[in-house]
């Protein structure tokens, strides 16, 4: 497990798969974003995007199970201090399957035992279309000092 100091900007990663079915797409906006084109397959052909599509905070919590499963849980990542450039790029639909794209963009000390690691994350479709992207800020444990 790699300390802070030992992370390189450029430094990429891919992993996961994720298939995305309809029922848990309902289930997810039944409680958090209860809107017709996320929670009625019916009304959801009458939308935008002619069928029943994920919500994009439940995009974003599925590419958080991704890193979790993957990258952070294996990794000296202490939690994160925010997201920036969050951005929904293709709806996501029952069936499709996701992946997960990371690259360290920018590093900064945060204190002495701490440095802010910048993860510009893109998740994918199964047609390697972007769906998501996002640059985090992780806190990364740093190399003890004796």
């Amino acid at each position: 497990m790699d300390y802070y100091e030992d992370l390189e900007i450029g430094q990429s990663t891919s992993f996961g798969e994720y298939e995305v079915t309809a029922e848990e797409i309902v289930s997810f906006a039944q409680q958090y974003d209860p809107q017709p084109f996320h929670t009625d397959p019916e009304a959801a052909t009458e939308s935008m995007f002619g069928g029943l599509v994920a919500s994009g905070w439940h995009t974003a919590a599925m590419t958080m199970r991704l890193l979790v499963d993957n990258y952070i849980n294996e990794s000296r990542a202490l939690g994160a201090a925010g997201v920036d450039d969050l951005r929904w790029r293709e709806p996501v639909e029952p069936g499709d399957v996701l992946s997960v794209e990371t690259e360290i963009v920018d590093k900064e000390t945060w204190d002495e035992r701490r440095g802010l690691v910048h993860v510009a994350i893109t998740t994918l479709n199964d047609a390697d279309q972007p769906v998501v992207t996002m640059t985090t800020l992780v806190l990364w444990e740093r190399t003890p000092s004796n």
